[in-house]
C-alpha cells in the first residue's frame, strides 16, 4: 500500500475534462462520448450538482459526482436527499485516502445544503469493500450485484441505512 496523500479537493471546471474523461469512460455506461463532452461544462456549473475533483500537483487523482434531488413531494425539504452517482479514484492513487477525502467533501456539500440524506449504490467487487473500509455500513440486501448505502444527517454519526429501507 502506498503512503496516504493529501489531495486538494475542489469543484471540477470545464478545463478539467481532458483529465477526468478517462475516469468517466472507465466508470462505464457512457452512451456517447461527444455528448459527454458537451454535457460536462453544464454539469460543472449546475447548482444542484457537486462535481468534485481530487488534485495533487495539477493532476486529477479522482472525482465524485453527487446530485441534490430537490424537495420531496410528500415531505418538502424535511427529507431532501442527494444521490452520489460516482466516486472514482485513479488506479495508481487507490488506497491512499483519495476516496475518503472526496467522500468527506461530498458529505460536507450535502450538509451545507441542509440535506437530510445522502445515498448511493456500490458494486460488490471493488466499491462495497472500499466504502466499508472508509467506515460506511451497507444495508444487508443485495440487488443485482449492488449494495445500498445511506447517511442520515438528521441522526448525526449514523452510517447505517434508513431503518425502513435498509434493514
Amino acid at each position: 500500500m502506498s503512503p496516504p496523500v493529501s489531495p486538494t479537493i475542489r469543484p471540477l471546471r470545464p478545463a478539467d475534462f481532458a483529465q477526468v474523461r478517462p475516469m468517466l469512460l472507465d466508470m462505464g455506461f457512457v452512451d456517447d462520448e461527444a455528448a459527454l463532452a458537451e454535457r460536462f461544462p453544464a454539469f460543472c456549473a449546475h447548482p444542484d450538482w457537486a462535481l468534485l475533483g481530487a488534485f495533487q500537483g495539477g493532476q486529477v487523482l479522482g472525482y465524485a459526482a453527487a446530485h441534490d434531488t430537490g424537495p420531496d413531494l410528500r415531505s418538502g425539504h424535511a427529507h431532501r436527499t442527494a444521490k452520489l452517482h460516482d466516486l472514482y479514484t485513479h488506479p495508481a492513487a487507490r488506497r491512499q485516502g483519495v476516496g475518503r477525502a472526496l467522500m468527506r467533501e461530498v458529505e460536507a456539500w450535502a450538509r451545507g445544503r441542509g440535506l437530510r440524506h445522502l445515498y448511493w449504490y456500490a458494486n460488490l467487487r471493488e466499491a462495497t469493500p472500499a466504502y466499508v473500509g472508509m467506515g460506511y455500513t451497507p444495508g444487508d440486501e443485495v440487488q443485482e450485484g449492488y449494495r445500498f448505502f445511506e447517511l442520515d444527517f438528521g441522526a448525526e454519526n449514523t452510517r447505517r441505512p434508513h431503518p425502513e429501507r435498509g434493514q
